[in-house]
């Protein structure tokens, strides 16, 4: 696909930002990868760059746990716990929890995606990730793994989190297992896929639940359109509204510098370049989805 070689030679030349140096095993990443592709809901995918270097999804994971846990437990549970509203705040802050209702603010930020890692069904540790990782593994069509080294790396420093986790915990939102509860949230940000492997799962999105080329359903029909509407109002954190008005769809971002899209009934887009901005955005990502958007005309907003 011609535009996608434009987009990547326009944007290779980006110099702006830095890998996430908060996880150290993030900050050793390449900042020269740079890679875009997209997958249709019909299997075909287009690609440039990069595309098989791996890399751990880190927040581009919460939709896929939320759509899991809505699956397993329903919209009244769930809404019990995580709300559905967008914040102004950042992806890992803890305003939310001190308000009214004690309840995150939606299921994209840390707290919320906590909150959901907790409900993962399964009668031990083990069971859950098993039926964590299956799910996960519907969307990209096979198997991931996870990366012990960048899990062992977040677990160690993540004192913010777990100071999350025990005030979730102290306002009844989850149970007692703090560090199981904690433990696979870690595991889920620490899936490897490439960006091919990325965009799929956003195909798979786009195609309601069912992946292109399997043809197996990752998620019922009805859940997809709840995880959708949360990606676009929640999923780029405290940008999303200047993401609606200037890409106008539904994404979500990974502070390993990945970005995915899903543009319903047609498409999944990913790019992936570690350099991020303040927000937890690669900057190389934002730039390649505002010109796509543009000269594919993708938003919702502008058939």
């Amino acid at each position: 696909m011609k535009i996608l070689e434009e987009l990547y030679q326009r944007h290779l030349s980006c110099r702006e930002g830095h890998p996430a140096t908060y996880i150290p095993e993030l900050a050793k990443a390449n900042v020269n990868n740079f890679a875009i592709v997209i997958a249709t809901i019909d299997g075909e995918v287009f690609k440039v760059g990069d595309h098989d270097v791996q890399f751990s999804m880190q927040s581009t994971s919460k939709p896929f746990s939320y759509g899991m846990v809505l699956q397993e437990m329903g919209r009244d549970f769930v809404m019990s716990k995580v709300g559905v509203e967008p914040t102004g705040e950042a992806f890992n802050s803890i305003v939310e929890l001190e308000k009214n209702t004690h309840r995150p603010y939606n299921p994209m930020i840390n707290s919320g995606a906590i909150a959901i890692s907790s409900y993962i069904k399964g009668t031990h540790f083990q069971e859950r990730l098993q039926n964590m990782t299956e799910f996960f593994s519907q969307f990209a069509g096979q198997k991931l793994r996870i990366d012990d080294v960048i899990f062992e790396s977040e677990k160690t420093t993540a004192h913010r989190n777990r100071s999350i986790a025990h005030l979730l915990r102290h306002f009844g939102v989850i149970d007692g297992k703090i560090e199981e509860s904690l433990d696979l949230y870690f595991k889920q940000c620490s899936f490897m896929v490439n960006t091919v492997d990325l965009a799929m799962m956003a195909a798979t999105l786009a195609n309601k639940g069912v992946h292109p080329k399997t043809g197996g359903r990752a998620l019922s029909e009805d859940y997809t359109g709840d995880v959708l509407s949360l990606m676009f109002t929640c999923g780029m954190y405290d940008t999303s509204g200047k993401w609606a008005y200037s890409v106008g769809i539904p994404a979500k971002s990974g502070v390993s510098g990945a970005i995915f899209g899903v543009v319903p009934g047609k498409m999944g887009i990913a790019v992936y370049s570690p350099p991020i901005n303040e927000h937890g955005h690669s900057i190389r990502g934002l730039k390649v989805f505002q010109d796509l958007s543009r000269e594919l005309n993708l938003s919702i907003f502008r058939k």
